[in-house]
Order: structure tokens, then C-alpha cells, then sequence
């Protein structure tokens, strides 16, 4: 069985990694990434058909307007098939499960100095065959 029969579609995911967060623990982000109102999915799914060859699929992030991450799937440090063999090891993968798979270089974190995002700031992540997902930062509730 090819392992694309085990995905109905694919998104584009913004996760909104609260940075402070991540450094409460010496190995894990979890806790940095998982606030409440942090992160958005969509515009929408699309089906596995409508994205094309998934090694060319492309993927840019925009900060106000400023290019930050521009690759491509293929160069994923872990691909597809290995991501649903690893996960599927220590969880039962269910319909309408969503897996994240990372970010390409260029997050704010990585410059030297770090950009941090700031309220206003608009975040633009664009897949091409899915659209384009687009977020204002806003300060804490």
C-alpha cells in the first residue's frame, strides 16, 4: 500500500510558537506551542490530488510582506512516509487526524539578532495548489 492512501489531504498550519515558552524545559517546545488561540490551519484541505507532486510542492511565509521561509517539501529533513511510519510507532493514527511537519529556516528565532513578531504584524503562509493563510498578531488577551 502506497502511504499517500493514508492521507485524505493536506493544509497549511501556522502553530504561533509563544518563543518564552519553549525554554521552560531543556527538550521539549510542546508547551510553547500549544497556547490557546496561538495557532490557525486552513484556508482549507484540499485532496491529495489537487496538490500535485508533493516533492515540488512549495511553501513561503511572509512577515508584512517580507519573505522569511521560501522551500520546498522536498527538502524536508523528515519526509512524508517516515513522519506517518514514525508517529504511527507510539499512536493509533484516526480519520481526521492532523499532523504538523515543521517549518523551513528562516523562523525569527534562528536571526541574530531574533525577530519577534509583534502586535500588527501580518503572517502569510502560502502552499500554492492550497491557498494562502493569513494571520494578524495580536497581544495577549
Amino acid at each position: 500500500m502506497n502511504y499517500l492512501d493514508h492521507i485524505a489531504g493536506f493544509s497549511i498550519m501556522n502553530e504561533g510558537t509563544i518563543r518564552d515558552w519553549c525554554r521552560h524545559s531543556k527538550f521539549n517546545v510542546t508547551q510553547g506551542k500549544n497556547f490557546f488561540a496561538s495557532g490557525s490551519i486552513g484556508p482549507w484541505m484540499v485532496t491529495r490530488d489537487q496538490v500535485g507532486n508533493l516533492n515540488e510542492l512549495s511553501i513561503q511565509t511572509r512577515i508584512n510582506g517580507e519573505v522569511r521561509q521560501d522551500d520546498k517539501v522536498d527538502n524536508m529533513i523528515f519526509k512524508f512516509p517516515y513522519l506517518l511510519e514514525y508517529l504511527s510507532t507510539f499512536f493509533e493514527l484516526k480519520p481526521g487526524d492532523l499532523i504538523a511537519t515543521g517549518t523551513p529556516i528562516g523562523a525569527g528565532a534562528r536571526y541574530d539578532p531574533p525577530i519577534w513578531l509583534k502586535p500588527g504584524d501580518n503572517v502569510e503562509v502560502e502552499v500554492p495548489s492550497i491557498g494562502i493563510l493569513s494571520n494578524v498578531v495580536a497581544d495577549e488577551i
